[in-house]
């Protein structure tokens, strides 16, 4: 022993007794064991608040040698080392193994009895006395009721999430060898139409946001600033709840985020039964008996703690965020306005919180609440057929089969994104593939529902009738009451946009209770009973698609046999008889009014019903419609005839697909030819085929390199249906396209969607003005955008859109490198901040053009652009007159006394003139004509003498033109013509553009209130062009200013 310790053996009190450290180690064994060499050699470290090894007097006196070794050490949220063994994970996180500093010696409980008789009992009544070892004490018991709670919530929660049902299904499997590992990326989509478009599209992923499970409450990479409160966003049946039970087995297991001391999980569907005020404190403990026991309610504000909310779409709470202000885990108040404390970080400020939702409730918690949004995306093919051999690994020819069938169905390929969908599909497909009896492939999702229903329906009759009905007619019709009320509750439910039920709910609907209970048993794949807080229970249906099928069930089952009167809230029905189309019609409006588009599934599987070869299988339940009404076609011909001008351009989309799901593939078999087509301007496309074909772009396997809008002969409503296919797209041209505030609304909206491939995107020349401008930059905004170039040249931008810009470019999302600002009115302001981010290296814009502005650009229209032109004498034809200013040229059949000029045209069919103005920058002009006539431009170059091509407008590669005459209206480059006459309709007046940098010429037809594109030559222009016109007899032409 040094000298030291001799030194300070001697300093210390005659009076100390190793009783006293008995007593202590007595106290403390609950929290630390010492029985073998593995807890010998660290000292012990509570995960409490931390505190220097000179306070510790206070819990264990250290006046002699047997006290020596290492002191016991409290320290405040340490995390175990990433190396410390699997036996030592095991013990509870407040014990830390970490360094040398602690391997001197170990912790001595030995005892010399003759000194502690001694000793013993003056010293006890000494220390009862003394106010730091009564304290010290207290501390003690409280530290072992605080890691004992812990323990008891670990294994508690072990116990609850160690086995789980996939899917929801008959038999348990343990979590950790079912559970596939799920993306999750930090790039969101937003939008409320998320659940639809997600079961609509494919949905693409990249790991360059992902995050792991485990780090899902921590900063991303290159973060400084610590996060308290993390939103993950999901569909439904993506696995949000899954991901949590994981997480939460993970830390109870040992295995991650061990410096944490307790999770708890508040899952919205438990808190709902919830409905008495109470504390903080009282909430937990009752959602998880297992720290009922801690005495000091504090522990939970001084722990470090992890609270989950899950399933937020699930809730039936008011979450009012303008509230009552609550700051102890003592006060009493309602849950929600608990919950909305918690969120607010009044409560329990230091946890961190993780929220689960739906997209579309997402939006319910402030955005200043939360410090990053993360959303779990679905499975990717490869994903797919891994699931379905893990399925299947014994009978790998079935997996095969299956994915093959998927694979050839876009409808189901796209909804196997979604992993429950997946488990569906497996079940349902084994039934029909391996079945014992012959089977039709499903071809449509509502045909696969209906199949998945009579199977469910056949197994219930052979497991608890135990009897095996080979009547399928006679065996719905048993069950037929049942189902239909079980549609009811779907079809009640889904309207209110709840996706679990009570048993309230249950009766309403005219469910008895232990039928359900009895039915949940069987039918696990449709309808799933739990029980949860307080022994309630809670029903739901495997999947949203589940529920809107049984909900269309009902619906169609009260049309075809005219019992309306439950469904008049829904359509507002009169006492008047409706007739089955009228309803269809009716419901159709209905859903094409709801903007969350979150019925457009409900319709398409009604709609699907209404032909015979999907209800097929359900002979039994449902009952046919009057075949003699024709209803079938003339729903579909309604559908066709749908032009309304609010119809969104995804509602269209939800057109088409219905269509398809009616069997009818006209529409898909013509677009599908079009896309194979070599020359497709030729084919002119209606708005329904525009849906159409968006949506097949939508659903290829590949991005299309660019999007011209122009280039697709259709109107302009058609393109207007095209916006959605901007989101398949590399580059987009929607310039010149009349582009209006709602389709701006749509592509902020596309450019919010994570892994869209558009890096360019042209926007000139529509007057978006900066109302536009500001809806567009809350797209450019978000974190998914990926956009490098914008060119919102001649678009009507003042300072103020400017200013929205500038701010949109400073935030940490824009990608902007390339900005076109040409021909708008940024004035000086607006100028210099822009101007100011091109130069400064902290932010990504490198090159930004605001040339040609002025008050003059924010005329409407192409007449910003506006030139004034005049007809140049020295080259015009003998037999041309230039009147007006020489604005207005007039064919005459006496020859004019012009002076003989190597740059007048000299050829007798070549009556032609040009402007003096050479164009090579944007310009518009029109000329009032009559009939016949040549209008066009020409390199200066061009022939004047000679032979006829090399001096005609049109007929050679120095020039274009458009050309009308009895013999029909067409335009003209390098002698090859393509005719325009269904669009001419002989008009009087042309309109024409050049945007010489971008290679763009264009005629118009134009009218006192319209202009219609005629035709539109893309060309690389290498010199200046200029305007010129062509005569014939008796006509004339006028260029206006």
């Amino acid at each position: 022993m040094s000298e030291k310790r001799k030194m300070r053996r001697r300093s210390c009190s005659s009076s100390s007794s190793l009783s006293e450290q008995q007593q202590i180690s007595s106290q403390m064994s609950e929290a630390v064991s010492m029985k073998d060499d593995a807890s010998m050699g660290q000292p012990i470290m509570f995960s409490a608040n931390k505190r220097q090894s000179s306070q510790m007097s206070e819990a264990v006196s250290m006046k002699d040698d047997a006290s020596m070794g290492q002191p016991i050490m409290f320290t405040a949220n340490k995390r175990q080392s990433s190396q410390t063994s699997e036996a030592e994970s095991s013990a509870p996180s407040g014990v830390s193994m970490k360094d040398d500093a602690s391997m001197g010696q170990p912790i001595m409980f030995s005892v010399n009895k003759r000194q502690s008789q001694r000793t013993e009992e003056p010293r006890r009544k000494k220390l009862r006395k003394d106010p730091e070892y009564q304290r010290g004490t207290e501390e003690d018991a409280g530290r072992s009721h605080f890691l004992k709670a812990k323990k008891d919530l670990q294994e508690a929660l072990k116990r609850k999430f160690t086995l789980t049902f996939e899917g929801n299904g008959d038999q348990e499997n343990s979590l950790n060898s079912i559970y596939t590992t799920l993306f999750i990326t930090t790039a969101e989509t937003e939008g409320k139409h998320e659940e639809q478009s997600f079961r609509h599209t494919k949905q693409p992923q990249s790991y360059e946001h992902s995050v792991d499970l485990s780090d899902i409450l921590k900063p991303p990479p290159g973060q400084k600033t610590p996060i308290r409160t993390v939103l993950t966003k999901g569909v439904a049946g993506i696995g949000k709840s899954f991901s949590v039970q994981k997480f939460i087995l993970d830390w109870a297991e040992g295995r991650e985020n061990q410096d944490v001391d307790f999770v708890f999980n508040l899952a919205f569907r438990d808190l709902n039964l919830s409905t008495d005020d109470k504390s903080l404190n009282q909430l937990l403990t009752d959602l998880h008996p297992a720290v009922h026991d801690l005495k000091d309610s504090e522990d939970f504000v001084k722990a470090k703690v992890i609270v989950i909310l899950d399933g937020l779409d699930e809730s039936r709470l008011q979450l009012d965020f303008e509230n009552k202000r609550v700051t102890s885990v003592s006060q009493v108040t309602s849950v929600g306005n608990l919950l909305a404390n918690l969120i607010q970080g009044n409560l329990l400020r230091n946890a961190k919180l993780w929220i689960t939702s739906r997209p579309a409730a997402a939006n319910q918690i402030p955005g200043e609440f939360v410090d990053m949004v993360t959303e779990i995306r679905g499975f990717s093919d490869p994903q797919k057929e891994e699931y379905f051999r893990r399925r299947f690994p014994q009978d790998l020819g079935l997996a095969d089969r299956i994915i093959s069938h998927i694979l050839s169905s876009q409808s189901l390929d796209i909804m196997c994104q979604i992993p429950i969908f997946c488990w569906i599909a497996a079940v349902l497909f084994k039934e029909i593939f391996g079945g014992d009896e012959e089977a039709e492939t499903p071809q449509t999702l509502t045909e696969m529902m209906a199949y998945l229903l009579f199977t469910q329906t056949k197994h219930r009759s052979i497991k608890y009738d135990q009897k095996t009905e080979k009547n399928k007619e006679r065996l719905l019709k048993t069950h037929k009451e049942f189902l239909l009320k079980l549609g009811k509750l779907a079809f009640v439910q889904l309207q209110k946009n709840n996706l679990i039920f009570y048993e309230e709910d249950l009766e309403e609907c005219g469910i008895d209770l232990q039928e359900a209970t009895v039915y949940s048993g069987f039918c696990t794949i449709v309808l799933r009973e739990e029980q949860v807080f307080s022994q309630k229970k809670v029903f739901f249906f495997v999947h949203l698609t589940i529920q809107e099928f049984f909900a269309a069930l009902f619906v169609f089952d009260r049309f075809t046999n005219k019992n309306t009167k439950e469904l008049g809230n829904f359509l507002d029905l009169e006492d008047k008889e409706h007739t089955l189309l009228d309803l269809l019609k009716m419901t159709v409006e209905k859903v094409l009014e709801d903007k969350n588009g979150h019925l457009d599934f409900f319709l398409r599987f009604l709609l699907g019903l209404m032909v015979e070869p999907n209800r097929r299988v359900l002979q039994g339940l449902l009952t046919p419609p009057d075949s003699s009404q024709d209803t079938e076609k003339k729903i579909l011909t309604h559908l066709k005839a749908i032009r309304r001008k609010a119809l969104s351009p995804d509602s269209g989309i939800n057109l088409f697909q219905n269509m398809v799901e009616m069997r009818d593939h006209k529409v898909k078999d013509e677009i599908q030819e079009y896309l194979k087509s070599p020359d497709r301007s030729k084919t002119e496309l209606t708005p329904l085929h525009c849906s159409a074909l968006a949506y097949m772009l939508q659903v290829s396997k590949n991005d299309l390199d660019v999007l011209d809008l122009k280039s697709y002969n259709t109107s302009e409503e058609g393109r207007r249906r095209l916006i959605p296919a901007v989101r398949s797209s590399r580059k987009a041209i929607l310039a010149d396209c009349k582009v209006t505030e709602e389709w701006i609304k749509h592509l902020a909206f596309g450019l919010k969607f994570p892994y869209v491939p558009l890096r360019d995107l042209d926007l000139s020349n529509n007057d978006l003005k900066d109302s536009g401008v500001q809806l567009l930059c809350d797209g450019l905004s978000n974190q998914c955008c990926r956009l490098k170039t914008l060119s919102l040249s001649g678009c009507q931008v003042t300072e103020v859109g400017c200013a929205s810009l500038a701010s949109t470019l400073r935030s940490k999302a824009s990608q902007l490198v390339e900005l076109d600002l040409s021909y708008n009115h940024p004035g000086e302001s607006g100028a210099k901040l822009l101007s100011e981010l091109e130069t400064d290296p902290e932010y990504k814009l490198s090159l930004l053009n605001l040339d040609h502005g002025g008050s003059q650009r924010m005329k409407p229209g192409f007449k910003k652009y506006d030139c004034e032109l005049t007809l140049d004498p020295n080259t015009a034809h003998k037999n041309l007159l230039l009147s007006e200013g020489n604005r207005k040229v007039t064919w005459v059949e006496d020859q004019q006394g012009y002076l003989h000029r190597p740059e007048r045209f000299d050829h007798c069919h070549c009556q032609q003139v040009l402007c003096e103005q050479g164009l090579q920058d944007r310009c518009y002009w029109e000329v009032e004509v009559t009939w016949p006539f040549n209008i066009g431009l020409t390199y200066r170059s061009i022939g004047r003498k000679g032979d006829v091509n090399d001096c005609k407008l049109g007929r050679n590669e120095k020039s274009w033109c458009m050309s009308c005459s009895d013999d029909g209206c067409f335009v003209w480059h390098n002698n090859e013509s393509v005719c325009v006459l269904s669009q001419c309709s002989r008009s009087s007046r042309v309109g024409v553009y050049l945007d010489w940098p971008a290679g763009t010429l264009s005629f118009y037809r134009v009218s006192s209130d319209s202009r219609i594109l005629l035709h539109n030559f893309k060309e690389e222009f290498k010199e200046p062009l200029y305007p010129a016109a062509e005569l014939h007899p008796h006509s004339s032409a006028l260029f206006y200013r």
